[in-house]
Parts: structure tokens; sequence; C-alpha cells
């Protein structure tokens, strides 16, 4: 996953809107009578390529990106495709028909511009943002690349080392993405969500440039893609560049039928965690730990209160977990946060933190049994730290919005997530709805049963 943290990948399902409660009702009415209205357009070309545009004539630049709806859940270890979707994004850079070798690289920097892309379980984005006045030749190198993907030997065994050392550090040399990792093995172990996005190792080393080549004919059709253009540019101006270069791609007629056999051949709620501890060795000086519990899929009503009670027990330096743990008279942690992390079609609820040095896990494990039942109470939870939690959410819910960037992507994760860009809309509803009784209600279901994994890693540990 090129240059996306796990804080990132939370941040793009971490959305909330402003609140109601009967405390408070000034001040929640005065956030609640905001709503949010994007002026976006969306249009669907004959093949079925969607094209979101929003115009923002503040500045002579804008933001396209494009979302293909496919992502490492669609690999599978038993045909050794795991990491396909993001070596495929690797070569997405390397070339296609018309805009050779090197290109692509040439056309973004000499412009002044910036481009990326990120793979995830469920998706994969590319971005660029530059000037308006290459808007055109910016349309048609994203569709050259979208029709006509080089895939040469050379440049694909190249990426294959690239690739294998991006797991190497984001994995093998990294305590914190080792010990993510096993969790997500253990969390959703024989489910498609049981690995990471990048691959596994052996997976990666005999990965061909066959297989590849065939994810980019199954998922990279206009069928599969929402593009969002969004910047100082003219939508129908924009459309009828976008038909001309787009407009006679062929779709993929068999798509859908090869999606639904693919969710449909397997599970992905996994096995019972019953509360079972797994050591690991790793190169923290001091212990790093995660206690995982299975999750919610994305948009369910309980992902979006997991949202709120993660957010409230730690979000900030004035957090319960942070004011016990880590600043309170007898620390024992240097760090902790509870992260829901949601994914389409599961999710997970996990703490992570790392102990101070001189405090043993035994230690730890032992003051976490006992607390556990102390993180749903009214001390932790209640209608002020509710209404706090809130308003900070609303606070970094806008800020996502304040570059074409962030609308783009803004829209184009709902338009690829729940087939609406304007979902955001009963996000907010289903946010300002969400009153303590229930939050404490769903802390409760969790913390109160045996079905979590707890994890730790050090340099102390058995190899």
């Amino acid at each position: 996953m090129k240059g996306l943290k796990i804080v990132q990948v939370l941040s793009l399902i971490f959305l909330l809107s402003c609140s109601h409660t009967p405390k408070q009702n000034k001040a929640a009415d005065s956030l609640s009578s905001f709503k949010l209205n994007l002026n976006a357009k969306k249009f669907t070309l004959d093949n079925g390529l969607k094209v979101i545009i929003s115009e923002n004539r503040k500045l002579p630049i804008f933001s396209f990106l494009t979302f293909y709806d496919v992502g490492g859940r669609f690999e599978t270890r038993k045909e050794g495709t795991t990491g396909a979707t993001h070596f495929l994004e690797h070569m997405m850079f390397k070339g296609a028909k018309k805009f050779g070798p090197g290109d692509f690289e040439r056309i973004i920097e000499s412009n002044g511009g910036r481009s990326n892309a990120y793979t995830t379980f469920d998706s994969t984005v590319y971005y660029e943002s530059l000037s308006s006045s290459v808007l055109e030749e910016i349309i048609d190198l994203e569709a050259d690349r979208m029709e006509n993907l080089l895939i040469e030997e050379k440049s694909f065994e190249s990426e294959r080392k690239v690739v294998l050392e991006e797991r190497k550090m984001r994995y093998e040399n990294s305590s914190g993405g080792k010990i993510f990792l096993k969790m997500m093995q253990t969390v959703f172990k024989d489910t498609p969500y049981g690995g990471s996005v990048i691959g596994d190792e052996k997976d990666l080393l005999s990965l061909s440039r066959e297989q590849v080549k065939n994810f980019f004919n199954t998922y990279y059709a206009p069928n599969n893609a929402t593009i969002v253009i969004v910047g100082d540019v003219d939508t129908n101006k924009t459309l009828r560049l976008i038909k001309k270069y787009y407009g006679n791609l062929e779709k993929n007629v068999d798509l859908d039928k090869v999606k639904k056999k693919v969710d449909s051949s397997v599970g992905y709620e996994g096995k019972k965690l019953r509360g079972q501890k797994i050591s690991l060795y790793g190169s923290a000086p001091n212990p790093m730990f995660i206690g995982a519990y299975k999750g919610e899929r994305l948009g369910t009503r309980k992902a979006y209160v997991l949202d709120v009670l993660s957010s409230m027990l730690s979000g900030g330096a004035s957090s319960y977990l942070t004011q016990k743990y880590v600043l309170g008279k007898k620390p024992i942690l240097s760090q902790i946060y509870l992260a829901n992390y949601n994914l389409k079609n599961s999710g997970v609820l996990f703490f992570k933190g790392e102990l101070l040095k001189g405090t043993s896990l035994s230690r730890m494990n032992r003051i976490f049994t006992r607390d556990k039942k102390q993180f749903c109470s009214k001390k932790a939870l209640n209608e002020r730290e509710l209404q706090k939690t809130k308003n900070k959410l609303l606070v970094e819910y806008y800020g996502e919005l304040n570059t074409n960037y962030g609308v783009a992507s803004f829209l184009g994760l709902r338009e690829n997530f729940f087939g609406d860009f304007k979902h955001y809309q009963k996000e907010l509803d289903n946010y300002e709805s969400i009153q303590l009784d229930e939050v404490i209600k769903v802390c409760r279901e969790y913390f109160d049963n045996n079905n979590y994994v707890l994890l730790n890693i050090w340099n102390k540990n058995k190899r």
C-alpha cells in the first residue's frame, strides 16, 4: 500500500456529524442546524464508467481521482495471488501504449503536480493534483493506462524487488507492522482479510505477469471504475473530454458475475477468538500490545457507534484511557488508543499501546482485566464526553474538505463503497442520532465477552 498508514486507512471511514443531547440543546442545535451540501454532479457513460465532477474556481488547479472497485480481498492464497492488486498498482506507473515508460512522471513533474496511489483490501485509488491547464492531457493519460497498460517483463521484475522491499520494511522490520499483520491474520483467519494487502512473501516471489495481467483485464474496466474531478474545471467541457477519451473503452460484461462469485465463495467473519494470547519477537525495546475484538462491517449502525466509542475513550490527551494509563498518577503505558477499523464486509475493534520501561506484560494484563468493565462506566462514558467527542470529530470531518483532493476522496469513497456519493447525508443523520445509552450498551457487548485476542511484541520474546 503506497504511503498509506493505518491511521489514514481508519480516517477514510471515521466520519462524524453534530449531536443532539438533552442536557446541551443549545450547543447541539447550533451544530445540527448546518447541513453539508457538496456541489457535485454525477454522470454514467454507456460503458458503465461513473464520473463525478465538482467545480471549485478559487484557484486554477484540480484533483483527478480514479477509484477501482478491487482490492486485496479479491486475491486468494489457494491460487497464490495475494498482493496482485498492489503489484498492479505499481505497474500502473510503468507505461501504457500511448504514454510509455517514464512519460507519467515526466508529465506530472514538468507541470508541478503530484500523484500517487494506494491499495486497500476493498479498493484501489489513483490520484493527481495539477494545474487546470493540463486537464485534457491527464484525462488522455488515465484513459490510456486503463485500456492499454504494458506490464513489460523488465519493469515487472524490477517492481517485484521494490514490492518485496516494501513488505520487508512494513512488516518484517517493523514491530508495529508485524503485530498489526498478526492481528489481521488471527482475527480474519481463513477469510480474504486475513493477511496484508502487500501480499505473502512466497506469492510475491512467484507471482507471474499473466496473473497480474488477469487482474488488470478483469477489474480495470470502465464499469468497475469511478472518476472524481474537483477544482477549476467546467463540468460540461470536462464531461465531453471524458467521453472523448473513455467513451470507446469496452466494459467487462462478465464483471458482476466474477465479483459475485468471489464474495459468495468465501466467508468474512472468521472463527471465535476465545481470549487467546500471542507473543511475537520484534525489535521493540519495550513491549507493544494489541487487544483485538471482532468488529463491524462498514455502514452498519454499530459501526457508527463504535466510531463514537473509540473516540470517547481514546481521542486525545484528555480521554479516559490516556488519562488513566499514560498521564495518571501511576502510568504504565507510554501511549494507547482504541481504533475502529471497518472494512466492506467485516471489521475489527482494537486497543494498541506500548508499555513503559519496567512494566511487565503480566502486570498490564492483570490491570486491563480488572479495569475492563470500567471502560463502559458513566465515569468513562458520559454526556459531556459524548458531546465533546461529536464536536471534535465534526471539526475533523469538515477538515477533510479543505482541499480539492479532500473533497474528491470524500465523494469517491462513498460512491465506491455505497453506490451513492451523497451517502454522507445518511451518515450525518446516523451519527446525530447516537445517544449515550446506546454507546454504553455496545461498549458492554464488546468488553464483557471473551471474543478477543491479545498480542504482544518485543525484543525479549522468543524468536
